[in-house]
C-alpha cells in the first residue's frame, strides 16, 4: 500500500497536509513531526486572548498586550563593533509606539508604509514613549486570515527556523478542519463517560482553537490521559501476560549460602535492605518469574542485596548473570562478586568485548555447560553465541543505560528467569511508573551507618586556584582526588576543558611533583585497568578523568572531587560522580566549577549544594530537563509522549494506571472487540519508538 493512500488518514505523511508540501515537511521533521497525527498532537505552547485590543494611549509599563496599529516609518541604527538595531514606529488613533529589534537588519525589508500590523509584547517606556523590544508581529493584509489570527483565543506554537508562527497556525487550522473529524476514537466509552472526557475530534479542535481557556485545558487533559492510558495498558498487559504464560521454577533454597555470606560481612544489613530482601525472596518463591526494579541511592547497598538473590538462585543449581553497561562497572562487579562468592566455592567468570578470542571461547563454553555459576559482563552477554545451561536470575545494573530490547534479549536466553534490574540513578516515582510500569518496585531508602556526608560547593573560574590549593592540602594529608572533565580531547567547536589537555597542563603546573593518572573511554581495556589499579593501590594522587568514573569506581581513600564545566552535566550524572567519594572514614568534598549562563543552569548546580538526596535531585533533574532528555536514545521501546508530562500530570498518570488495571482484569484474554481501538493505538504508540511490545 502506498504511504499516501493509508487506510488511517492520521498515519499519512505530513507533506500531504494542506499547506505543507515537501519543503515544509522537512522543516517539521526537525520537530519530530512526520505524520498528520504527529501534527495534530503538536500542541500550542501557550495561548493569547486576542478578543480585545488595547489602544496605544492606554498602555502601562510591564503590560503584555496585543495592539493593532499601522506601520509609519523605520530606520536602522548602526552601533560600534558591527551591532545595531532596527527601530520602527507604529500608530493607531490614540498615539505612537516604538519597537526595537536588535541585530536584525533584515527587518528593514519586512514592513511597508501604511501596512496594518498586530504587535504582541511587553510594554516599556523611554522618555514617556511606549516601546516594545522584539515584539511578535503579524500582518493583517491577508484576506480570510483574521478569523484564525485575531478576534479569538489564538494558539502560539513551538517553531523551527524558517517556519513562522502565522504559517504554522494556518497549517494547524487546515489540519484540524480536515482531519480532526477523521481521528479514530481509541478510548473506551465507559472511561470517557466516567471521567467526563470529550471525544477525540472535539478535543483536537478545542486544544488548538478553543472557545475558552478552560475548554483548552480539558481538551489537553483528555489527550494526555489517552497517551498515559495506552502506555499503562501495554505495561499492565505485559505483566499480566507474563503471569499467565511464564512458569518459572520457584526458588526455595535452604539458605545456607546466604547465611554464610551474611555472616562473613563486616557490617549488618540496614532495615531497608532486609525489607527489600524479603520482597525479592517472596517474588522468587512464586511460580511466575520475578520482574522487579531495585532502586537505591549511591552507596545504599544494592550490590549486597543482589548478591543474596544470586546466592539463592545458585544454591538451587541454576545460574546467575549480572549485566553492566560499561567495562569499568563490569570489572568492579566482577571483583566484588568474586570476593563475595569464591569463599563459598562458587565459580564466577567475566565476559566482555575486550577479552581475547580464546578467553571468550573458554568463558562461553563454561557458561554453556554450567561450570560457570555466575557470569558478569557487558553487552557481550546478549550476543548470539552466548548460551546458558540453566539461567535462573538476571541482574541488570544501571538499567536506564540499556534499551528495553536488550533486557528482552538476555531474558530470552533462559526459560522464564527471574529478573532484577537495579538503578543507582534514583528515578522519580512518575518516571518509574512510565518506564517500568511492568515491574514491581523496591526501594532502599536508608543509608548504611558510617556513610560520609559530602560537602558540595559551586565555584567559578576565579576560585579555581583556591580549589587546587585545597586539593593539594588533602593530598598532603594522604588522601586522593578525582578531577573530572566533559571531553576526552580539546575541541575546536566547544569551549570546554578536556581531560587530556588538563592532564598535560596540571602535572606541569598546579600539581607538579604529584602523581597523576589519566582515564577515559578511548583507552584500551588493559590501559584503563592499569590506571585504575594504580589509583586503588594509592600509587596515584590524582585521577584525571571523564565520566568513565561515573559508576564502578570504589576507592575509599579518595576524598575530593573537582568537576570542571559542571554545567555541562545532568544532575543525576553529577550525583553519580559525587558518589565516587565519601566511601571511606574521612570527610569528603565535591567542588563543582562552572559557567552557568541561565537560571536553570544555576538552579541545577545549587541543588547539588543543597541536598545529597538522590531522589530529590532526580525529581529536579526531571523537572528541568524533561523526560526526553533523561531517557536518551538508549530507551528504545519507550513511547514518545507528545502531550503528557509524567511530572506535571501525575494525577492523570495514576488515574490512567487504575483504568488500565481494570481493563486488563475485565478482558484477561485481550479479545474484547470494544477494546481493540485502544490496543491498536497502544501498539502504534510503542511501535513509533522501536518497541517490541505486543498487546492482543
Amino acid at each position: 500500500m502506498n504511504e499516501d493512500r493509508s487506510d488511517e488518514p492520521l498515519a499519512r505523511p505530513v507533506r500531504f497536509a494542506r499547506g505543507v508540501g515537501e519543503q515544509r515537511a522537512a522543516l517539521l521533521a526537525r520537530m519530530n513531526i512526520f505524520t498528520i497525527g504527529h501534527l495534530l498532537l503538536t500542541l500550542p505552547r501557550r495561548y493569547e486572548d486576542r478578543r480585545t485590543f488595547r489602544t496605544i494611549a492606554s498602555l502601562r509599563k510591564d503590560d503584555f498586550v496585543t495592539i493593532e496599529a499601522v506601520f509609519e516609518r523605520g530606520r536602522w541604527s548602526q552601533a560600534k563593533f558591527g551591532s545595531g538595531r532596527f527601530e520602527a514606529d507604529f500608530r493607531d488613533d490614540t498615539g505612537v509606539i516604538r519597537c526595537h529589534w536588535y541585530n536584525a537588519r533584515w527587518m528593514q525589508d519586512v514592513f511597508k508604509a501604511g501596512e496594518k500590523m498586530l504587535l504582541f509584547g511587553k510594554v516599556t517606556f523611554f522618555r514617556d514613549m511606549p516601546c516594545m523590544n522584539h515584539p511578535e508581529i503579524e500582518r493583517l493584509s491577508e484576506e480570510g486570515d483574521e478569523s484564525i489570527h485575531t478576534g479569538r483565543i489564538v494558539p502560539v506554537y513551538p517553531l523551527t527556523e524558517s517556519l513562522p508562527q502565522r504559517a504554522m497556525r494556518r497549517i494547524l487550522w487546515n489540519a484540524v478542519e480536515q482531519y480532526a473529524p477523521l481521528a479514530p476514537e481509541s478510548m473506551p466509552a465507559e472511561i470517557r463517560e466516567r471521567r467526563a472526557l470529550p471525544q477525540i475530534s472535539d478535543a483536537l479542535r478545542e486544544v488548538h482553537f478553543p472557545e475558552s481557556l478552560a475548554s483548552a485545558r480539558v481538551a489537553r487533559e483528555r489527550l494526555a490521559f489517552e497517551e498515559f492510558l495506552c502506555m499503562q495498558y501495554v505495561l499492565v498487559a505485559r505483566k499480566a501476560k507474563a503471569a499467565q504464560v511464564a512458569k518459572a521454577n520457584p526458588v526455595h533454597p535452604a539458605g545456607k549460602f546466604r547465611e554464610r555470606f551474611l555472616a562473613s560481612l563486616p557490617f549488618r544489613l540496614t532495615n531497608a535492605q532486609k525489607r527489600v530482601l524479603e520482597e525479592i525472596r517472596a517474588d522468587m518463591a512464586r511460580p511466575a518469574p520475578m520482574h522487579r526494579l531495585l532502586q537505591g541511592d549511591v552507596g545504599s547497598g544494592k550490590t549486597v542485596v543482589s548478591a543474596c538473590a544470586l546466592l539463592d538462585t545458585i544454591e538451587t543449581g541454576a545460574q546467575g548473570a549480572v549485566m553492566a553497561p560499561t567495562e569499568i562497572l563490569a570489572a568492579q562487579h566482577f571483583r566484588t562478586f568474586s570476593n563475595y562468592l569464591k569463599p563459598l566455592g562458587i565459580r564466577c567468570d567475566m565476559l566482555k568485548g575486550e577479552l581475547k578470542e580464546n578467553e571468550k571461547i573458554s568463558a562461553r563454553a563454561a557458561i554453556a555447560d554450567g561450570r560457570t555459576q555466575l557470569i558478569v559482563g557487558t553487552h557481550a552477554l546478549i550476543q548470539d553465541r552466548v548460551a546458558f545451561k540453566n539461567l535462573g536470575l538476571i541482574v541488570i545494573d544501571e538499567q536506564h543505560k540499556f534499551g528495553v530490547e536488550q533486557r528482552g534479549t538476555l531474558y530470552d536466553k533462559g526459560t522464564y528467569p527471574d529478573v532484577l534490574v537495579m538503578s543507582a540513578t534514583p528515578i522519580p516515582r512518575t518516571l518509574a511508573m512510565t518506564l517500568y510500569g511492568d515491574l514491581d518496585v523496591s526501594v532502599i531508602d536508608e543509608m548504611p551507618a558510617g556513610r560520609q556526608q559530602i560537602t558540595t560547593r559551586v565555584v567559578g573560574e576565579a576560585q579555581l586556584e583556591k580549589a587546587y590549593d585545597f586539593i593539594r592540602g588533602q593530598i598532603k594529608q594522604g588522601r586522593q582526588a578525582y578531577l573530572v572533565y566533559p571531553l576526552v580531547n580539546e575541541s575546536d567547536l566547544l569551549e570546554l576543558k578536556s581531560a587530556t589537555e588538563m592532564f598535560d597542563d596540571l602535572r606541569m603546573t598546579a600539581f607538579a611533583g604529584l602523581r597523576l593518572g589519566l582515564l577515559h573511554g578511548q583507552l584500551k581495556a588493559e590501559q584503563k585497568e592499569s590506571v585504575m589499579q594504580k589509583f586503588r593501590a594509592g600509587e596515584l594522587d590524582i585521577l584525571v578523568a571523564t565520566t568513565v568514573v561515573e559508576v564502578g569506581v570504589d576507592v575509599a581513600n579518595a576524598t575530593v572531587m573537582l568537576v570542571e564545566n559542571a554545567e555541562r552535566f545532568g544532575l543525576a550524572q553529577l550525583h553519580q560522580l559525587r558518589g565516587r567519594i565519601g566511601r571511606g572514614a574521612h570527610k569528603s568534598y565535591c567542588i563543582l566549577q562552572g559557567h552557568p549562563k541561565g537560571k536553570d543552569s544555576w538552579r541545577r548546580l545549587k541543588v547539588m549544594e543543597e541536598t545529597s538526596d538522590g531522589f530529590k535531585i532526580a525529581e529536579e533533574d526531571f523537572r528541568i530537563r524533561g523526560m526526553g532528555n533523561l531517557l536518551g536514545k538508549e530507551q528504545s521501546g519507550v513511547p514518545l509522549l507528545r502531550v503528557a508530562d509524567p511530572l506535571a500530570d501525575i494525577a492523570l498518570l495514576e488515574g490512567a494506571r487504575q483504568e488500565a488495571i481494570a481493563l486488563v482484569a475485565a478482558d484477561p484474554q485481550f479479545g474484547k472487540p470494544a477494546y481493540e481501538p485502544l490496543r491498536r493505538r497502544a501498539r502504534a504508540l510503542f511501535r513509533e519508538t522501536g518497541g517490541y511490545i505486543k498487546v492482543g
